[in-house]
């Protein structure tokens, strides 16, 4: 399969990926709405969702689901993370698979953490780990989904322009997707046009109202993402309203095409 294949997967021509987030189990361990960690994928599957960003225990005992549901796409989370700031010594971020075994596996895309709230010898670490893994994903051709993020850090103005000029790191590193929390419709629209790097945008913990959720990914939507990863905010609301969130968000991606 070529990189273009897996890219348009991932990331389709006819509408903006809607894609959702159940990996949370690397770092929350038991999280309320995830008890059963393949329980999201038969439960939001028939929701105009385009795919899942999975860890490999999730993805080996779903193979037989995604056999028979072809149309979704597979993100494979390849690493883990847990905050500096509690540990001895740094040393919080490692991979947990290869992007060979990822290829093996059969999905679509690889996704990685990008973490920079740490010392530079950290830094400097992870742009090592971060270049290897970009080098496999070319050589295997899978495209990586890299996370620029202050982990742990508040929503600060300072925190999100720090954010943005870790992006454009992750950009240098040769990154393919970059997965950034939102910062703002005008920043997304000026990472967008400049670095000419699809953009996926985090929704984020549970917070505010549906309607604050829907209006998020519109202004997503219009600075040119080319997805948005919503997880938590709908699979830790209650059903029906969950359900009227996400319908609402699958009209609005659907609402834009993009000429690849």
């Amino acid at each position: 399969m070529s990189m273009e294949y897996r890219l348009r997967r991932t990331l389709p021509s006819n509408r903006v990926a809607i894609i959702m987030p159940v990996d949370h189990g690397l770092i929350f361990d038991r999280i309320e709405g995830l008890e059963t960690p393949s329980a999201p994928f038969p439960a939001w599957a028939d929701n105009d969702v385009t795919g899942f960003m999975m860890t490999p225990g999730q993805v080996r005992q779903s193979e037989k689901f995604f056999a028979a549901h072809p149309h979704l796409t597979r993100v494979l989370t390849i690493d883990t993370y847990y905050d500096y700031r509690e540990l001895d010594g740094g040393g919080s971020h490692d991979l947990i698979t290869s992007v060979e075994e990822a290829v093996r596996m059969g999905v679509d895309a690889v996704k990685m953490l990008f973490p920079w709230n740490m010392s530079r010898v950290e830094q400097v670490a992870i742009c090592n780990r971060v270049g290897k893994v970009i080098a496999a994903c070319d050589r295997w051709d899978i495209p990586l989904v890299l996370e620029p993020v202050l982990i742990g850090a508040p929503r600060t103005e300072e925190v999100i322009v720090e954010e943005e000029k870790v992006a454009r790191i992750a950009y240098d590193l040769g990154a393919h997707i970059i997965k950034i929390a939102f910062p703002g419709e005008e920043r997304t629209k000026r990472l967008a046009e400049e670095l000419k790097v699809p953009l996926v945008i985090a929704g984020g913990p549970l917070a505010g109202k549906p309607s604050d959720t829907v209006d998020a990914v519109a202004q997503t939507i219009r600075s040119g993402a080319r997805g948005v990863i919503v997880g938590r905010n709908i699979w830790q609301r209650e059903r029906k309203e969950a359900e009227k969130t996400l319908a609402e968000i699958a009209k609005i991606t659907r609402s834009v095409q993009f000429d690849d």
